[in-house]
């Protein structure tokens, strides 16, 4: 009878054993428990948090906003001292109205340069006909004095009238090029003049963007995190004075890759939220990252040295959230999240949630 109980117990104790073997595997889902869905805990709520910086220096004027505001692209978040740029900007206008001036006097000097040509041109034209009336009356004149019709003096004068007449020709002609080489000169001044003024409406519009943008505005729609400004705050091209968190969400799961086989993009996945007191959400793979993350690292491992030690890579997984879930709505960058997916599932269509 001893002997029966012994065996039953040393029975019971193996069955007990083998009990916690199995758990254990089934647990850590090893064989012959390893079924089609992976998980992982290394897995984050993730959005595309925008950095608000200033394009310019000056001292904060205003701040319109407070931390963890809700706000809408183009609302006013935190005012510069405009001042100095309104003063800028005038001066930049008063320079484009200087400039303008002077192109359009360059304009009527043009007009002016022409009008000169048009009458160094009938001057010339009417040089053309006195020379030819000069001509004939000394020809006319040396035949009558070779018949000892017509006088010595005569004739001396109608050469003397006719010497005149090319002489004129001639400096009309000389002032004819001397105004179109006046008219090329205001030409090339004006094309100089010209390019001033498009200097000038150029640096107006650089002074009106620097106005403009001591007005430092929301992007687009999102809520703020801490703002960081204060008013009297001297502040640089670049100063963080808040950041905006888009309503767009997504979670990031980084799975070994020995867990990726299987995996395919538009299969659902189930995830939990530590934050939402393990509240269950769905989504489905969107895309696979195309390296790992130590690929990404800022400092790599060199593997080609010393001892060589095989580590399991991770390789991130991009996860969209299915819409309709208003729990989804709580969900905030950074989050941790426990990430499942179904490896034997069918891929479906995705529908992003877009959490306002």
């Amino acid at each position: 009878m001893s002997k029966l109980l012994s065996h039953l117990r040393n029975a019971l104790i193996a069955l007990a054993g083998l009990a916690g073997v199995l758990v254990v595997l089934y647990a850590w889902h090893l064989p012959p428990f390893q079924g089609a869905v992976e998980m992982t805990e290394n897995a984050y709520v993730r959005g595309q948090v925008t950095v608000i910086s200033p394009q310019l220096a000056g001292y904060v004027t205003h701040v319109a906003v407070q931390d963890f505001q809700s706000v809408h692209a183009g609302d006013l978040l935190v005012q510069v001292d405009d001042r100095v740029y309104e003063q800028r900007l005038r001066q930049a206008r008063a320079t484009l109205a200087i400039q303008r001036a002077n192109l359009a006097n360059a304009e009527q000097t043009q007009r002016s340069a022409e009008a000169r040509i048009e009458a160094a041109e009938a001057q010339v034209a009417s040089g053309h006909a006195t020379l030819q009336t000069a001509e004939a009356n000394a020809a006319r004149t040396d035949a009558l004095l070779a018949q000892g019709v017509a006088t010595r003096a005569a004739a001396d004068q109608a050469h003397a009238a006719l010497a005149q007449a090319r002489a004129a020709l001639q400096a009309a002609e000389s002032t004819l090029m001397v105004a179109r080489q006046d008219l090329q000169t205001v030409l090339t001044s004006r094309d100089s003049l010209a390019a001033a003024v498009e200097n000038a409406e150029a640096a107006v519009r650089l002074a009106e963007i620097d106005l403009q943008n001591t007005r430092i505005l929301a992007p687009r729609d999102g809520q703020l995190g801490e703002v960081g400004v204060r008013v009297g705050q001297y502040v640089t091209a670049g100063t963080q004075l808040a950041a905006l968190v888009p309503d767009r969400r997504w979670v990031v799961a980084n799975f070994k890759e020995g867990q990726l086989h299987g995996m395919r993009i538009g299969q659902p996945v189930t995830f939990t939220v530590d934050a939402l007191a393990g509240a269950v959400l769905h989504g489905h793979i969107e895309e696979f990252s195309p390296a790992t993350g130590s690929e990404f690292s800022v400092i790599r491992a060199d593997n080609a040295t010393g001892n060589f030690v095989k580590v399991a890579q991770r390789l991130p997984v991009r996860i969209t959230i299915d819409e309709g879930q208003p729990e989804a709505a709580r969900l905030a960058p950074g989050m941790s999240v426990v990430v499942s997916v179904d490896t034997s599932a069918r891929p479906e269509p995705m529908r992003i949630t877009r959490v306002n």
